[in-house]
């Protein structure tokens, strides 16, 4: 799956993992569970709003108050007033006579449901900020794509199963294969942690054209569970590869270097924009180099662990800050969108 300039919304994976969590056992405890949880695992994704104030609002803002602990308590407040009025519109009544909406638990299950959401971005390359506003720092487990098939099957099997097997039940039904899915994900993270665990300790083992790395990682591929792709910096350059995580071998003929440029007034002024202070505060290996466009100067800031070998060339996830000579912003953009008017 490519990556555009931008992360692409891709709710299914959430909204499946909401509904799981409503049958493996929420859903007995009070009526509108399974609709409450499963809009409340892809509510955090609202802060998408952020992009009609321009590319840069959009990225600044996208997996901030929304996906933290602080910001939940919003989010699935808003998610249970919404279910109380579509409750209210039904004229009160619920799918399942004798269990009524008890709001006090639809508001904590919205809230485990979020959480659900904050997991799920936690585990790809991109990360969350879970502790915003009071620490803005960036976190990932790097173990998953954000685009994960193996997730998809076992989820919607957790749901479907239920249907074939479990008819003769009495509602709600299907708390055991949702917990069997449940399961089979944790046991799919321990894989890709384990395999993710191997891929690192061997490139930190590796040595370089420009000598021993000071800082690794690996990045998960969506088709290959032994494939990862890496990023290393030593002291004056980055390298970035494949890497089999079973045989701890590197790519060679995908092997690329990186030197790392100089510092220069203008790269400075563009790393103090609005634009360079929220892009260096989330990126791991930034890699900032500057061009001339006529009278001005254009800094082009990207993050190489998204520079996997099969996506170099393409806009993904960079971004650049245009000066004139005085150092004052002229144009920024993330991707190919512009910020008008730029932000300084």
């Amino acid at each position: 799956m490519p990556l555009c300039y931008k992360i692409p919304l891709e709710p299914i994976t959430h909204f499946l993992t909401g509904a799981v969590l409503a049958r493996a056992g929420f859903n007995r405890r009070t009526a509108l569970a399974t609709a409450t949880m499963t809009l409340a695992a892809e509510a955090p994704d609202l802060d998408v709003l952020w992009g009609f104030k321009g590319p840069v609002y959009g990225f600044a803002h996208h997996r901030g108050f929304t996906h933290s602990f602080l910001g939940l308590i919003l989010v699935s407040t808003v998610v249970t007033g919404f279910m109380y009025l579509v409750w209210l519109v039904r004229g009160r009544r619920t799918s399942i006579p004798g269990l009524p909406p008890r709001w006090g638990l639809l508001f904590l299950f919205a809230y485990i449901a979020g959480l659900s959401h904050l997991l799920l971005d936690f585990t790809n390359n991109y990360g969350v900020r879970p502790f915003w506003p009071f620490w803005e720092k960036w976190y990932s487990w790097d173990i998953v794509f954000i685009f994960e098939p193996a997730l998809y099957i076992i989820l919607i099997a957790g749901l479907l199963l239920p249907a074939l097997f479990s008819r003769d039940e009495p509602l709600p039904r299907g708390r055991k294969f949702a917990v069997a899915a449940l399961i089979c994900v944790a046991l799919l993270y321990a894989f890709r942690d384990h395999e993710h665990r191997h891929a690192v300790q061997a490139l930190r083992q590796q040595q370089f054209e420009s000598g021993a790395p000071v800082r690794v990682s690996a990045y998960p591929y969506y088709w290959s569970l032994y494939q990862w792709y890496a990023v290393a910096e030593t002291a004056s350059s980055f390298a970035t590869t494949d890497i089999d995580s079973r045989t701890g071998q590197l790519n060679r003929s995908e092997l690329e270097y990186f030197s790392k440029p100089p510092e220069t007034p203008v790269t400075l002024a563009a790393k103090r924009s609005y634009l360079g202070r929220v892009y260096l505060s989330w990126a791991q290996y930034p890699l900032v180099t500057e061009s001339e466009s006529g009278e001005d100067s254009i800094v082009r800031f990207r993050d190489l662990r998204y520079d996997y070998p099969r996506l170099r060339g393409r806009i993904t996830l960079s971004c650049s800050v245009e000066l004139d000579k005085g150092l004052h912003i002229v144009r920024e953009r993330f991707g190919r969108k512009e910020q008008v008017p730029p932000i300084d």
